[in-house]
């Protein structure tokens, strides 16, 4: 469901995401789990990976709010991820799961491109 340019912009936030978690700033991570969870959020296997890693993020980092808030996006994901998703969303416990919000200037031409 991702056109290219969006899957390539998905690669490259999860890339950066990892190297991150590798080195164990996790903090620096998140943001680019979000920007990876706006990108690949229409992708059941993406939008899972996204969550997976936020999960792991919030465990490493001692933050059970984002934990338990990953246990209950992760199914969710597995679910919804075709029939219904809210654009804009960054995946984080912090925000409703439910709420869409405006895509960032820098992500709009990307996810618009079909």
């Amino acid at each position: 469901m991702m056109n290219e340019q969006q899957q390539q912009a998905f690669e490259q936030a999860m890339n950066r995401a990892r190297q991150l978690c590798q080195q164990g700033r996790w903090g620096e991570a998140f943001p680019w789990l979000e920007r990876a969870h706006i990108l690949g959020q229409r992708s059941t296997m993406a939008h899972v990976t996204t969550h997976c890693w936020m999960f792991r993020v919030g465990w490493h980092r001692r933050d059970w709010s984002e934990v338990r808030g990953q246990l209950l996006r992760i199914p969710a994901a597995l679910l919804m991820s075709r029939l219904w998703v809210p654009v804009g969303n960054t995946g984080g416990a912090n925000v409703n799961p439910l709420k869409p919000l405006p895509l960032p200037e820098n992500l709009k031409m990307i996810m618009e491109k079909r």
